[in-house]
C-alpha cells in the first residue's frame, strides 16, 4: 500500500500529470507519474526524454547508462582510412627516434600502469555523465581559447541531441574526438580542423560534433566509437533505419586529403540518404493523407456536434419560452384575480344608491372607455371616491382609468393625493343634479 505522500498530489502536479499524458500519449497513469517524479515534475524535460526514447536516442536528461550509445559500428562496409606517422629522415632523424624511444615506450607503459591501477582504487570520473551539455560547452570554450575562433560549427548540444538532428534532418554527422593528451592533436586542430577550406567545408554539407575524451560525454561516445589512435573522426548517417558509422579517419591528415576522403564518403553514401528522403516523403504524403481523413472526419465530427450543440441549445431556448410564458400566463391570471377580489371588496363596501326622491340626490352618466353608458345615483355629501369605487367594481372599467368632466374640461380628484390627502365631495367638486362624466383608460400609460 502506498505511502499518503506518495498518493496525493497536488493541483500543479495533477494538471502536469494529465498535460504530459496528452503529450505523450501513455495510456498507465503511474508511469507518467514515474517518469515526471524522475525529472522533479519538469514537464519539458520528461517530454523531451520520452520523445527521444521513441525514436531509439538515449535520455539525455537522465544520468547516462554504462552500456555504450546505439549507433550501429558493426557494419563491415565502413570505410576506414588511417594515416601513418611518417618515418624518420636521415641518419639524425633515425637516431634522434632511437634515442627517444626507450623513453617514450617508459612514458606510456608507466602512464598505462597508472591509470590501470588507478581503476582499483578510484573508478573513473569520466563513466558518469552528470551534465553532457555542460561538458560540450566547456570543450569549445577551452577549444577557441587555445586554437581560436575560425573552424567549422560545433554542435551545442549532446552527442544523443546531434544523432536525432542528423536522423531527423538527414543529413551527415561528422564526430570529432579530441584526444588531448595525444602528440598529433594540437597540430591537427591548428593546421587542419581550423583553416578556412575544411571549415567551410564542413559548415556547407553536414553537422559537426566534437568533445574531448577528457569529458564524460567525450568518453562515452568514445567507448561507442571505439577509436584506434587521434586524431579521430567518424563520419555518421542514416543507413537502413538506423544511424551507421560509414567511415572512420584516424591520424594526422592534412586539410585537403581531408575534404577528398569525406568527399568520397559522402558521395559512396549518397543513394542512401536519397532514398530515404523518398522513403520519408512518401511516409509523409501518406501521414499528410490520413491527418487529412482525420481533419476531414473531425470536422465532420465537429459539425454534427455543432448541430447537436444548436438543437439542444433550441430546445432549451424553447423550454424556456414556454415556461416564461407560462410564468407569464400564471401572473396575469393571478393579478387577474387579484384585481376581480379589489372590485369585489370595492363593491362590498360601497354605500346603497340613493331613492330618485331623495332631496340631495344626482343621477351621474358615465361615458366608459368601450363607448356604452352607465347611469347610477349618488348623494351630493359622499367623496369623489365613492364613485371611483363604484366605477372601480364594474367590469368593463380598466384597471387604471380617471374621470373627466368635459365643461369646461378636468379631472376629478378622486383619490387622495399629497396636494388633496382627502377628496372633496360632490358638491365640492361642483358637480349637478344630472351630470355626465367621461372615464378614460390610462392602463396603457
Amino acid at each position: 500500500m502506498a505511502a499518503p505522500e506518495e498518493r496525493e498530489l497536488s493541483q500543479e502536479q495533477t494538471e502536469k500529470l494529465l498535460q504530459f499524458q496528452d503529450l505523450t500519449g501513455i495510456e498507465s497513469m503511474d508511469q507518467c507519474r514515474q517518469t515526471l517524479q524522475q525529472h522533479n515534475w519538469n514537464i519539458e524535460a520528461a517530454v523531451q526524454d520520452r520523445l527521444n526514447e521513441q525514436e531509439g536516442v538515449p535520455s539525455v536528461f537522465n544520468t547516462a547508462p554504462s552500456r555504450p550509445l546505439q549507433v550501429n559500428t558493426a557494419d563491415h562496409r565502413v570505410y576506414s582510412y588511417v594515416v601513418s606517422r611518417p618515418q624518420p629522415r636521415g641518419l639524425l632523424g633515425w637516431g634522434y627516434y632511437l634515442i627517444m624511444l626507450p623513453f617514450r615506450i617508459t612514458y606510456y607503459t608507466l602512464l598505462d600502469i597508472f591509470r590501470f591501477a588507478l581503476r582499483f582504487i578510484r573508478p573513473d570520473p569520466r563513466s558518469r555523465v552528470t551534465d553532457p551539455v555542460g561538458d560540450i560547452v566547456s570543450f569549445i570554450q577551452m577549444f577557441e581559447e587555445k586554437y581560436g575562433r575560425t573552424h567549422p560549427v560545433f554542435y551545442q548540444g549532446t552527442y544523443s541531441q546531434a544523432l536525432n538532428d542528423a536522423k531527423q534532418e538527414l543529413r551527415f554527422l561528422l564526430v570529432y574526438l579530441h584526444g588531448e593528451d595525444h602528440q598529433d592533436s594540437d597540430e591537427f586542430c591548428r593546421n587542419t580542423l581550423c583553416t578556412t577550406e575544411v571549415t567551410q567545408f564542413v559548415n556547407s554539407r553536414m553537422l559537426f560534433w566534437a568533445c574531448s575524451t577528457n569529458k564524460p560525454e567525450g568518453f562515452r561516445v568514445s567507448q561507442a566509437l571505439r577509436e584506434n589512435t587521434y586524431p579521430f573522426l567518424a563520419m555518421i548517417m542514416l543507413k537502413d533505419r538506423r544511424m551507421t558509422v560509414v567511415g572512420r579517419l584516424e591520424g594526422l591528415i592534412q586539410p585537403q586529403d581531408l575534404i577528398n576522403q569525406l568527399t568520397f564518403i559522402m558521395e559512396a553514401n549518397q543513394t542512401y540518404l536519397v532514398s530515404e528522403r523518398l522513403e520519408r516523403e512518401e511516409r509523409n504524403q501518406t501521414q499528410v493523407l490520413r491527418q487529412q481523413q482525420d481533419e476531414a472526419y473531425l470536422a465532420s465530427l465537429r459539425a454534427d456536434q455543432e448541430k447537436e450543440r444548436k438543437r439542444r441549445e433550441k430546445q432549451e431556448q424553447k423550454r424556456r419560452e414556454e415556461e416564461e410564458a407560462q410564468l407569464r400566463l400564471q401572473a396575469e391570471e393571478r393579478k387577474k384575480r387579484n384585481l376581480q377580489e379589489e372590485k369585489e371588496r370595492r363593491s362590498e363596501g360601497l354605500p346603497a344608491e340613493p331613492e330618485q326622491d331623495h332631496p340631495d340626490s344626482l343621477k351621474i352618466i358615465f361615458k366608459m372607455p368601450n363607448d356604452t353608458r352607465v347611469e347610477r345615483r349618488f348623494l351630493f355629501t359622499q367623496s369623489l371616491s365613492v364613485i371611483h369605487d363604484f366605477l372601480f367594481s364594474l367590469k368593463e372599467t380598466p384597471e387604471h382609468f380617471q374621470i373627466v368632466v368635459n365643461f369646461p374640461r378636468r379631472v376629478l380628484p378622486c383619490l387622495p393625493t399629497e396636494e388633496v390627502p382627502v377628496p372633496p365631495t360632490l358638491q365640492e367638486a361642483g358637480l349637478s343634479r344630472s351630470q355626465l362624466l367621461f372615464v378614460q383608460d390610462l392602463t396603457d400609460e
